[in-house]
């Protein structure tokens, strides 16, 4: 055979590969006391999403949120956020970095008051004006603003919530960290949180969102992840997660 009649080989095109994710998780282990809380669990969350984690009380949910801010320690694995390992980090360095948490319980420093909780959420933005801050805060919140002399131990349980939310907000953060937003608040409380909750994700801001009102995480998230005692049992996007049926038995009641 003639060698001019051979083709020239194609030159390989390089794979069309999407942007990285702004947070990965690989195979973490978390223990208390020799107990694991996680075993080996892999995530990842894109920029802008707006990720859910279901699971029942004791899957792993809060642990994981937890880690992901430096709060625990785990015993192996990695977490990425932009690239750059943060679980051997100290918690505040974690929050400069761009991760904040609202955490279960809400966590107010009850003899401060709310305008005061919320600059403490900036302690990591010394010296910046934190008065456009402030205001998109009473914005998103506008009770929060009624109430900025007052008190955050003397709150209600949802003006709490919206306290919490709001002070996670001031560190200006890329990932926010919700657990539990909903806990003990008033179904119309509920929804005007969520609807919040929505607008934040809607201007830029990345949420994993820990939720026990399973049906409304799944309504608002676009992708969903199911933990089973500590195990990733299931990951898909929110909608097929609505329409899983197991999903529906274990989780979302009978609607």
């Amino acid at each position: 055979m003639n060698p001019t009649d051979l083709a020239a080989p194609k030159a390989l095109e390089p794979p069309v590969l999407g942007p990285p994710p702004l947070l990965e998780l690989k195979n973490l282990v978390v223990a208390y006391g020799g107990v694991e809380a996680l075993h080996g669990l892999s995530l990842t969350v894109g920029q802008g999403e707006l990720v859910t984690i279901l699971g029942a009380n004791g899957a792993g949910k809060s642990t994981t949120l937890m880690t992901i801010s430096g709060l625990l320690r785990p015993a192996k694995g990695e977490i990425y956020f932009k690239g750059q390992r943060i679980d051997l980090l100290p918690s505040h360095e974690v929050v400069r970095l761009g991760v904040t948490q609202s955490p279960e319980g809400r966590r107010v420093f009850g003899p401060m008051t709310v305008e005061e909780n919320l600059i403490l959420g900036a302690f990591t933005r010394k010296g910046q004006d934190l008065t456009p801050d402030l205001t998109r805060v009473y914005y998103l919140f506008p009770r929060l603003w009624e109430r900025k002399k007052q008190l955050a131990g003397t709150l209600s349980g949802g003006e709490q919530q919206m306290l919490a939310i709001g002070r996670a907000l001031m560190a200006r953060p890329t990932l926010l960290l919700l657990d539990e937003p909903s806990l003990g608040l008033a179904p119309l409380l509920v929804k005007s949180i969520f609807a919040t909750i929505k607008e934040i994700n809607e201007s830029g801001v990345t949420i994993i969102l820990v939720e026990q009102n399973a049906r409304a995480a799944l309504k608002l998230a676009t992708w969903g992840y199911v933990l089973d005692v500590g195990h990733l049992a299931l990951s898909e996007s929110a909608t097929r997660l609505l329409n899983n049926q197991k999903v529906r038995d274990a989780y979302l009641g009978a609607r």
